[in-house]
């Protein structure tokens, strides 16, 4: 096996042997942890320490438990013994300004998403894994050091999970429509909450966040868990329709992110209809049009930043549905 060449379900070593450190421990469900939502406005990181001062406690017989804000509780692994895996004999929990490093480094807007990130101390007795849930991260550490480019990669995959309870949650049956055709991932046979793990449209989810949004470290793989689905880069519409889930439109108004822009731009607005959008540069001449896709509350537009003749545009661009009267949005690409 190459090394860090796929990221593939492992626990860090915890339940396995031989595992190489490149390897990327993901969580046996999503939504295995029940979150209450986060306490506090923003996304707000405890390190291993304060988790284990503020949040654990010890019962009588010496078992370690771990207590949410919202009174679930867990009990947390003490001692690397008896485990399939024992690494060096430690626990090594994420470092909680590495976590920091990666979200600063996340190329998604979160304004407005509220988290609590916990870094155990040990593993859940439970689901040795990292795991997330509605505004909840659990960071389970490692029985050897976890190197920078696992911490990045983990942390950013649990976020994805966040986001999509947050921006797509389930019964939103419309938006994951969409995205399940974006993606390939239709037949529900193949693709389901009782699938195998990689195969799971939330892991999909969760892995085309980290690959799209995460910073160099979280995508340093250059893979996603899934080997049998195309690289997300390469799937047309998918970036601006995860960046659609939080443009909010203002006064039924096309808001256009990310601006500047590198490369490709997502359009949003919200509204009953809409029509096709069509794009100017600054001198009034058109040089591309792009046809809506219903999104959750209203509609977005995505555009790969190219022209008619595939050239890619660089400078200041001027979008307007057609046959409107609304003022045109205004956006920049910088190459």
């Amino acid at each position: 096996m190459e090394a860090c060449a796929l990221i593939r379900r492992m626990s860090l070593g915890l339940a396995g042997t031989g595992v190489g450190l490149c390897l990327l421990a993901f969580s046996v469900r999503a939504d295995e942890v029940s979150g209450s939502g986060a306490s506090r406005t923003g996304i707000v990181i405890h390190d291993a320490n304060e988790t284990l001062r503020d949040y654990c406690r010890s019962d009588e017989s010496g078992t370690l438990w771990f207590t949410l804000p919202n009174g679930n509780r867990y009990e947390l692994v003490t001692s690397t013994a008896g485990l399939p895996n024992p690494g060096d004999g430690s626990f090594h929990p994420f470092d909680a300004q590495v976590v920091a490093a990666a979200l600063a480094g996340v190329r998604f807007p979160l304004s407005g998403l509220a988290a609590e990130v916990f870094i155990l101390p040990g593993p859940r007795r439970d689901a040795l894994e990292s795991a997330a849930g509605p505004g909840l991260v659990l960071l389970a550490p490692g029985v050897r050091p976890l190197a920078r480019e696992q911490q990045h990669a983990i942390f950013t995959h649990e976020l994805g999970h966040v986001v999509h309870h947050a921006l797509m949650p389930d019964h939103d049956s419309e938006s994951w429509a969409r995205y399940r055709a974006l993606r390939g991932i239709v037949d529900e046979n193949l693709y389901s909450a009782q699938s195998p793990h990689a195969d799971r449209p939330h892991e999909i989810f969760a892995e085309d966040f980290r690959a799209l949004f995460g910073d160099p470290l979280a995508t340093a793989s250059g893979s996603i868990e899934n080997a049998a689905l195309p690289d997300p880069a390469t799937v047309s519409g998918l970036d601006g329709f995860l960046r659609s889930l939080a443009s909010p439109s203002v006064a039924g108004r096309l808001v256009a992110t990310p601006n500047p822009s590198r490369g490709p731009v997502a359009l949003a607005r919200s509204g009953e209809d809409a029509r096709v959008v069509d794009f100017f540069d600054v001198r009034g001449r058109r040089i591309a049009s792009v046809t809506p896709i219903p999104t959750r509350g209203g509609w977005m537009w995505s555009w790969d930043g190219a022209d008619t003749s595939g050239r890619m545009i660089s400078g200041v661009v001027l979008a307007r549905e057609r046959g409107t009267r609304t003022p045109a949005t205004r956006f920049s690409i910088v190459r």
